[in-house]
């Protein structure tokens, strides 16, 4: 395998694949320009070119351009991509105080631990994961997403019930749009350009951009507030004392992406989750610039990498929107993705590793290099940088579908996480329901739809051995976060 990989690395494969991570670093660092639009746009101009020169410079931007989602997080509070909303969690509050180029080499060191776990996995154990990930049912999906919900007592300061009620916002305002199953309008009132659904890129951007311009305003901040970047040295001593967090978010990260359709954000925020679970006594709060926050998000989402290539490679089915587009570039090539790949074109599965590696490696490269120089955003003074952030909100709400619509969504999500910023709700459980209600939706029911002749219904719903494994796990998150409350409480009183 090793030897396979490294016959294919020359000049022309490392040249390719550094230019893709550029370009990934760029696009997943705008708003509203997503990573699967760039592998997009890259299919359409390389579908001329020799299969290894293509899929090298699509994974460069893919590895990178996952990676720099968390600048524009850190920096300015606007997640440059889905799988970055834990990121921004911590990661601005870091950069609030000083400790932006902290955070920005924190996020590219564990964005490299991560990919490379996630690669490593994919090379060994690619079939057995594969396997696992076939096994898991409509019901086992809905579980999942539902256990993802309990977590938002973890992205909540102190009121789970208000983080439940964020949540759940967020997943009615999934089922605007198309009904999946039936193909009826669901709360659509004739509106055609909400029968599309309620797009994630300018929900994200107007929650946590527009809506942070608004709430800074509404406080007065003003220039004494302003953002300073720390001069003292960051040490890579204090970085990596979080290692072992870092590998177990990635392992965590690996499996979730080898689930069709979870991804990123589902595999960031289940990450963020059991980080503030397991971790005793953190320097800095969970929420307020905790490091352990930020290493657990980075290494969990850049770890999909690799998980989500297992089930595209081997089975033929993307992992997440991504590799759908990588998937269309195999076929484009005329190559067979699925179980057939390992025998009539092995020498693939080097080529996306080969690439991979690469790229991680450019994540450390940039990550370390450029991020001096994007740290100094955040020294521009308020009255400079909100005009510059609102009109980065417009186009990248814009761009993200070429629908002037779009923007106004973006202008309405803005003054919605504004009110409940002010009514002290938090905004990152919305993004939760928007990202999993799809998922539960379509998964309950289609289960219900395979149960409907069936002549032992709950043993067919829920006595598997998957299936009973995410029960007791949502049993313990529900109790969990009960008792955390439940502290709560006795400390405030």
């Amino acid at each position: 395998m090793i030897g396979d990989i490294f016959s294919i690395i020359d000049f022309n494969f490392i040249l390719l694949v550094s230019l893709g991570s550029v370009a990934g670093l760029f696009v997943g660092a705008m708003p509203g320009l997503s990573v699967t639009m760039a592998t997009a746009l890259l299919v359409s101009v390389t579908f001329t070119w020799d299969v290894n020169s293509a899929m090298a410079l699509i994974m460069g931007v893919f590895t990178v351009g996952v990676y720099s989602g968390a600048v524009t997080s850190i920096l300015i509070n606007i997640p440059g991509a889905p799988s970055s909303v834990a990121t921004t969690l911590d990661g601005y509050p870091m950069a609030k105080k000083g400790e932006s180029l902290l955070a920005l080499k924190t996020a590219a060191y564990y964005s490299f631990l991560g990919t490379m776990v996630g690669l490593i996995v994919l090379a060994l154990s690619a079939k057995q994961v594969s396997k696992l990930a076939l096994s898991f049912t409509p019901i086992d999906y809905f579980l999942l997403g539902l256990f993802g919900l309990t977590t938002v007592g973890s992205l909540t300061a102190e009121d789970f019930t208000k983080g439940m009620i964020s949540a759940f916002v967020g997943v009615f305002i999934s089922t605007i749009g198309i009904d999946p199953i039936m193909g009826m309008g669901r709360f659509t009132y004739g509106n055609v350009n909400l029968q599309r659904g309620i797009s994630i890129i300018p929900a994200l951007i107007g929650l946590f951009g527009f809506s942070e311009i608004l709430y800074q305003i509404y406080i007065g901040s003003g220039e004494k507030k302003r953002i300073s970047i720390s001069k003292t040295k960051v040490k890579v001593k204090e970085i990596f004392s979080h290692w072992i967090l870092g590998i177990r978010s990635a392992i965590m990260g690996v499996l979730i992406g080898a689930l069709p359709g979870a991804g990123g954000p589902v595999a960031a925020l289940l990450a963020y989750d059991q980080a503030k679970k397991t971790t005793k006594e953190p320097k800095v709060p969970f929420g307020q610039g905790a490091m352990e926050g930020l290493v657990a998000s980075e290494a969990a989402n850049n770890a999909v990498i690799g998980g989500s290539l297992i089930p595209m490679l081997t089975l033929a089915v993307p992992g997440d929107a991504v590799t759908a587009v990588i998937l269309s570039a195999f076929y484009v090539h005329g190559l067979r993705p699925g179980p057939l790949l390992f025998t009539e074109t092995p020498e693939m599965f080097s080529v996306i590793l080969a690439g991979g590696f690469i790229g991680s490696i450019m994540i450390l490269i940039l990550g370390l290099t450029v991020a001096p120089l994007l740290a100094k955003v955040a020294t521009i003074k308020q009255r400079h940088l909100f005009p510059i952030v609102a009109v980065l909100c417009i186009i990248g709400a814009y761009s993200a579908s070429t629908n002037t619509f779009d923007i106004l969504l973006m202008l309405i999500f803005g003054i919605l996480g504004f009110i409940m910023r002010t009514r002290k709700y938090p905004v990152a459980p919305i993004v939760l329901g928007l990202v999993l209600g799809g998922i539960m939706d379509s998964n309950f029911r289609r289960a219900m739809s395979l149960i409907q002749t069936s002549e032992n219904v709950m043993g067919d719903l829920f006595f598997k051995p998957i299936t009973i494994i995410l029960l007791l796990v949502l049993v313990l998150s529900v109790l969990s976060n009960f008792i955390s409350m439940e502290k709560i409480k006795r400390t405030f009183k």
